[in-house]
């Protein structure tokens, strides 16, 4: 399986590079993975919800340009689906299952993502009503890409 994770910004706290770079190598043997990152918008700090939207629709933009056509797209989005980790596992395995091979994981930026993104996903997942920064949301959802692969494996997982 094909995994991409896209994400706008690129990230520059150490210890979240670490991170990600820790569970990419760990899903190593198991998945194909991707991290792709595009750039985000320069914007001020304080914008109009007009300027918030121009902002979205030029990340998301770049984000639809990243994802191939006949990629099964999960946009990471608050109002999405509660899923637990092993219901994550069970959608991995359905997917891969019924042939759809490239999965790709879609983050926004910080003020999150366009209609456009949003209306090319299959699902949306949501990691609960707490916004957790963008950037920080690209480790959580590896670590769980990692646990969801170990449980359709049948493998325990190792803190």
């Amino acid at each position: 399986m094909h995994i991409q994770i896209a994400s706008v910004g690129k990230l520059k706290e150490k210890y979240l590079v670490q991170g990600i770079a820790e569970y990419a190598k760990r899903l190593g043997p198991y998945v194909k993975l991707t991290l792709t990152e595009v750039p985000d918008e320069k914007a001020p700090e304080t914008m109009s919800p007009a300027e918030e939207a121009q902002v979205r629709e030029r990340e998301g933009e770049r984000l639809l340009a990243q994802l191939k056509p006949d990629a099964h797209v999960v946009a990471l989005a608050i109002g999405g689906e509660l899923w637990s980790s092993e219901d994550l596992a069970d959608q991995l395995d359905k997917l891969a299952t019924y042939g759809k091979s490239h999965v790709a994981f879609v983050i926004g930026g910080s003020t999150g993502l366009a209609p456009s993104v949003l209306q090319r996903a299959q699902q949306k997942l949501s990691f609960g009503r707490m916004t957790l920064p963008h950037q920080l949301m690209r480790l959580v959802l590896i670590e769980q890409i990692y646990r969801a692969v170990k449980i359709n494996r049948g493998e325990p997982y190792h803190k």
